[in-house]
């Protein structure tokens, strides 16, 4: 049932994202080429990729696709695959307050998850505005589906708190610092933290390089056997259109 209701979320925000651009709506896109090094369950050298298309409509309504992979091999076999995409609208109540819907998918087969999907919504509220100092705070619940490596599944419920600080040195070279929490409803003890320090410096209008570094803790990772955090050391070419 979850995984019909993800579907079907998709194709809303697809619609409604579509329609948007159609309209010669602000848009913007982000593209990042990595280099990494991982260090948990997968210890490897290797390129990943980002992007992030962003449409406006208005002034209220904001709409944001992302896509992630991470790949590598060594000696010729496949030792690290990670892959996510995420449909994300906001609309913003006030200058301050806002409200998102989002459904997502994730693979990550070296921390166990053969599938995830998910979506749910959430409440935020941005506590500066700058100009220096950004700062939001989010909470919100997911239904997700999970589909794990050693052929075992589970569905629940799940809560979710976000907190992202950015401080600007100059319009276009900042410090980004985020921290997610997630709750298992049915499971005290399945909780993940999620967190990314970054900074990025522009080259010019169209190019910037941004360091970061993510930590992924996993209370309970399935199957037990596996490491409960991994970490990512990033080095990025950013094209910003």
């Amino acid at each position: 049932m979850w995984r019909q209701m993800a579907w079907i979320c998709v194709l809303v925000l697809t619609l409604v994202v579509s329609k948007a651009w159609a309209d010669d709506k602000n848009w913007g896109n982000q593209t990042e080429l990595s280099y990494v090094e991982s260090d948990g369950n997968s210890e490897v050298t290797t390129f990943a990729g980002k992007n992030i298309l962003t449409v406006k409509q208005g002034e209220q309504l904001v709409y944001t696709w992302d896509v992630e992979a991470l790949y590598g091999e060594s000696d010729g076999q496949r030792n690290s695959e990670r892959y996510s995409t995420r449909l994300r609208g906001d609309y913003l109540f006030t200058q301050r307050c806002y409200a998102a819907l989002m459904v997502g998918w994730h693979k990550d087969s070296f921390a166990g998850i053969d599938d995830q999907y998910y979506a749910g919504g959430v409440a935020g509220y941005k506590l500066l505005l700058g100009p220096k100092n950004l700062w939001l705070a989010e909470a919100g619940l997911d239904y997700v589906g999970d589909e794990y490596t050693d052929n075992t599944e589970r569905d629940y419920a799940r809560a979710r708190a976000f907190s992202e600080y950015q401080y600007l040195f100059t319009e276009k070279n900042r410090f980004l610092q985020s921290v997610e929490y997630l709750y298992d409803f049915d499971e005290s003890d399945n909780y993940n933290i999620n967190t990314v320090t970054s900074v990025s410096s522009a080259l010019n209008d169209a190019l910037s390089l941004k360091a970061s570094y993510e930590i992924r803790y996993d209370n309970e990772p399935v199957p037990g056997t596996l490491d409960d955090t991994e970490t990512l050391l990033t080095i990025a070419l950013v094209i910003n259109m």
